[in-house]
């Protein structure tokens, strides 16, 4: 099934679910800017509604229980009356929401929303460390395998572009959508070496297959030049900026 498909038959099924209590449906992240990539990216998803008690809940539940199971991330969900709260929580998701999200049902209620960039940049350094503390784990973890090794980097490449895309935007840039673009702007900004970035997004893209990467040798780029992305990041965001 397409990810237009899938993302209509969840939206029919949350209406049929929640009634009248959904009141807005947004896709965001890669598959909202046009480089989703059906065996690598995510369909991230927000549901916003009026009630969120625990029968709301268990009316959610039976539709996003089998969304999950199928291998998306479960949704996001507020309350109308949580959202300003979730804005400052969640700094990150909701102001890649505001510059780049799909409405598939409801009003859009997330055009000009606020984000505090002092939040922004202290989610921005929180999520980079521990993402890049789980990568060496996974690594350590894992069997060593070069297949294993290359689908652990091409799974978490887009969160890191993510957040060196947001630490880009708190520093004053304007950085580009296109990952391969972003790439070579953070090489250029960090001192990065952008082979490893390339070379995973290639394969990420599907322009190369798994086991075409020397996936040791990779991996050791790849982290120690997020290693070296996570220091510039925290050495320039020590002036805050607001």
């Amino acid at each position: 099934m397409g990810k237009e498909k899938q993302l209509q038959d969840l939206v029919e099924k949350l209406k049929e679910a929640a009634g009248s209590n959904l009141e807005a449906v947004a896709l965001y992240g890669s598959a909202a800017g046009g480089e989703f990539h059906e065996k690598f990216s995510d369909l991230n998803v927000l549901c916003l509604v009026t009630r969120l008690d625990s029968a709301a809940l268990e009316k959610l539940a039976r539709v996003t229980a089998r969304w999950t199971r199928s291998g998306h991330p479960a949704p996001l969900v507020f309350s109308r009356e949580e959202l300003t709260t979730a804005v400052e929580v969640f700094p990150i998701e909701f102001l890649d929401i505001v510059e780049r999200r799909t409405v598939l049902f409801g009003e859009d209620v997330f055009e000009g929303l606020e984000v505090p960039l002092r939040l922004h940049r202290a989610a921005i350094e929180r999520e980079f460390e521990t993402n890049l503390v789980r990568l060496r784990q996974a690594f350590l973890a894992g069997d060593l395998k070069g297949k294993i090794l290359t689908r652990l980097m091409t799974t978490s490449i887009t969160s890191f572009l993510t957040l060196i895309r947001h630490a880009l935007i708190t520093l004053g840039e304007s950085p580009p959508k296109q990952a391969r673009e972003l790439i070579d702007l953070a090489a250029q900004r960090f001192g990065l070496d952008g082979s490893p970035f390339h070379a995973i997004w290639d394969v990420h893209e599907g322009k190369r297959k798994e086991n075409s990467v020397d996936a040791r040798a990779t991996l050791a780029a790849y982290v120690e030049n997020l290693a070296r992305a996570a220091k510039e990041i925290h050495g320039r965001m020590a002036v805050p900026t607001r």
